[in-house]
């Protein structure tokens, strides 16, 4: 099979309104268009972890259809661009995940559910049984949230489902410690399984975090930066994969 066509990717780590408020969604929503707007011909823009609520483990489940992403919709829509939001979701049986949710210009759907649990998430939220690719232009992309990240075989799996990218959307603490696992980990999962890897992770304050680390970026099948952002919230970086 040829090699897809290069795929044009942003990671985005916006500024995060204050958690728990009741417009937090909606401001959230709004920062998430702009910065997909100035990704420009990105095709892919990739958001952290709880982008649109806020690191905040009691944030009210977000129903795709919600009308409040019409903003990021519209923007989808202008641009091209698919975007990865996070949010808790609920299933049909009740359960409820951490979720990456697909807006396009057409709408809004979950298209992955965490698998790897970090901490209290657990007390709420049921862990995925199984790791999930979306595709796009011809690119299978093997999606991550934040501590499915942490599993070396979550990254294995995707691989060996074809994956030609793992695109991980994560939230890390400021610690010294934190931003040492954050640089070690990517440019591994690149080199161990010969992908493409995309991060974006949240900058500032985040929820529950005061502070997070930023640093999303890009990392080349070999495990070279190609291109990463610094710790301020707001930056937008891109990359060509392919």
């Amino acid at each position: 099979m040829p090699a897809p066509a290069p795929l044009t990717v942003a990671a985005a780590q916006p500024a995060c309104h204050p958690s728990g408020l009741p417009d937090t969604v909606a401001a959230n929503v709004e920062r998430h268009a702009a910065a997909v707007r100035a990704a420009g011909t990105a095709r892919l823009v990739v958001f952290p972890e709880f982008s649109l609520t806020g690191y905040d483990l009691a944030a009210p489940a977000l129903d795709p259809s919600d009308e409040r992403l019409a903003p990021l919709v519209a923007a989808c829509a202008e641009t091209g661009a698919t975007a990865l939001v996070g949010a808790p979701v609920a299933s049909e049986d009740g359960r409820e995940y951490i979720a990456t949710i697909a807006v396009t210009g057409a709408g809004a759907s979950v298209v992955c559910r965490k698998t790897n649990l970090y901490g209290r998430e657990g007390e709420r939220f049921a862990a995925a049984d199984r790791p999930s690719v979306l595709e796009l232009d011809g690119w299978r992309l093997g999606l991550a949230i934040c501590a499915d990240a942490a599993d070396p075989g979550h990254a294995r799996q995707l691989a060996a489902l074809g994956a030609d990218a793992y695109v991980a959307s994560t939230l890390y603490g400021a610690s010294a410690e934190a931003l040492a696992t954050k640089e070690a980990r990517y440019p591994a999962r690149a080199a161990d399984n010969g992908v493409w890897v995309v991060l974006a992770t949240a900058a500032g304050p985040s929820g529950e975090f005061a502070a997070s680390s930023g640093g999303s970026g890009v990392w080349a099948p070999d495990g070279t930066e190609v291109v990463k952002a610094g710790t301020a919230p707001g930056e937008v970086v891109t990359a060509v994969l392919g």
